[in-house]
């Protein structure tokens, strides 16, 4: 049983490529990071002193489903009000942050065509986001 009250989770549409799952995990949990430090744990130290980046403390957990359970997903979260982060297929196609963002902005939120999204709140909460999402494998 985890002792924590919170829960981070990403949820990744099921076509993606291998590829593309890993970038899309990378950026959406960049976004968790930012808006809540309080989830980053202490940095790290090897045995020789060695120093390495903080990584969050509690885990994090990878789910998959079809783009109409990301969709609902997206749309149970916007209806909690919890803050959290996307990524669209017209970001495979973008070279930087502004194109990234524009991207998103050209969009109305019914109509963004999502290839994942993280998002971090109580866990009771998160789990009825991800309702109809399975653990990635």
């Amino acid at each position: 049983m985890s002792s924590f009250d919170t829960k981070i989770a990403v949820l990744l549409r099921d076509d993606l490529a291998s590829w593309q799952r890993l970038n899309v995990t990378a950026f959406l949990v960049s976004g968790i990071a930012h808006v809540t430090p309080e989830l980053m744990g202490e940095p790290y130290e090897d045995a020789d002193g060695t120093q390495y980046l903080p990584m969050f403390g509690q885990p994090i957990m990878v789910f998959s489903g079809t783009a109409a359970v990301l969709t609902a997903a997206h749309g149970r979260a916007l209806g909690r009000g919890l803050r959290f982060s996307i990524f669209t297929d017209d970001l495979f196609h973008t070279g930087n942050d502004a194109d990234n963002r524009a991207a998103v902005r050209a969009v109305p939120a019914e109509k963004l065509a999502l290839a994942g999204m993280a998002v971090h709140g109580p866990k009771n909460a998160v789990d009825k986001i991800l309702k109809g999402a399975a653990l990635h494998r």
